[in-house]
């Protein structure tokens, strides 16, 4: 009987959890820092920068699969890519105009001119290279890397609320704010990856979101400042608003994103896509 070689003690350090995702992640971030602090000397500033980082970030991941995970980067294959991209674009852009009209229609909200088809170009690029980064970052590498060694349910908790932590900082962020995001935007798109394996319905999902909130409703995405095609302006409470984060923080968002995230998890589990908790696994047979 031919019995396989014993991984290298090198090889067993590299497949802990913990340092795949250091490995994955410490290159991406720097980079990422690297170029928001050379932002303000480009061209058009982060117009360039959100976008060029998107792009970097990519790059990044697909050299760190090849080369410590050895293996194809199916999450990333473009095979089918614009057509998952489309579904998570309109549901991203669909949940977050729900929000808005739901928001009008309880006086929270009113909707008038803003600055114009401009303001779409830019927030576009914005949006699309900050949904290419995060995701790689939070459902490529943490939700993915997490789910493989302790289960779907422990992976998705662990990325949703660091992705809720990652915007605690942002201007307006409130202990509100960090929960709504955990709760909308970090169980949504971890179940979208879930889904299908594949990166491109969160990463539609996510774009989409941002630039109907910003681009096209002129509202503050994650504390920031807010130039749309519309100008929206909120009035009333912060739990139903969202305060100075925006309406991301809003509960109606919040209802509105778990409630979709909720439907996603649950056709993830009737295709028998959930990864078991490692306290589930069969062990495998030592003869």
């Amino acid at each position: 009987m031919i019995r396989s070689r014993p991984p290298s003690r090198r090889r067993r350090v590299l497949d802990f959890p913990l340092v795949r995702i250091a490995v994955a992640a410490a290159p991406i971030v720097a980079v990422t820092i690297a170029i928001a602090a050379v932002a303000p000397a480009l061209p058009l500033g982060r117009v360039i920068a959100q976008p060029l980082a998107g792009i970097c970030t990519i790059a990044l991941y697909v050299v760190y699969v090849r080369l410590v995970e050895r293996r194809n980067v199916a999450e990333l294959a473009l095979a089918g890519a614009f057509g998952e991209i489309g579904r998570g674009f309109a549901l991203g852009a669909g949940l977050f105009a729900a929000t808005i009209t739901a928001l009008v229609l309880v006086g929270a909200a009113t909707v008038g001119p803003g600055d114009g088809w401009i303001a779409l170009a830019e927030m576009f690029a914005l949006a699309v290279g900050a949904a290419l980064s995060e995701e790689i970052l939070l459902r490529a590498i943490v939700f993915r890397i997490v789910e493989g060694s302790l289960g779907t349910w422990i992976a998705l908790a662990i990325s949703a609320l660091l992705f809720g932590a990652m915007h605690m900082f942002n201007a307006g962020a409130t202990l509100t704010s960090t929960v709504a995001i955990a709760l909308e935007a970090g169980v949504v798109l971890a179940a979208a990856f879930i889904v299908t394996r594949r990166l491109w319905i969160a990463f539609g999902l996510h774009l989409a979101w941002n630039f109907t909130e910003g681009g096209v409703f002129g509202a503050s995405v994650s504390g920031g400042s807010a130039h749309g095609l519309f100008a929206s302006r909120f009035h009333g409470a912060p739990l139903l608003t969202g305060g100075a984060f925006g309406p991301e923080a809003s509960i109606v968002a919040v209802a509105l994103c778990l409630s979709a995230g909720i439907w996603l998890i649950a056709t993830a589990r009737r295709s028998g896509r959930f990864v078991p908790p490692f306290w589930r696994r069969a062990v495998p047979d030592a003869g």
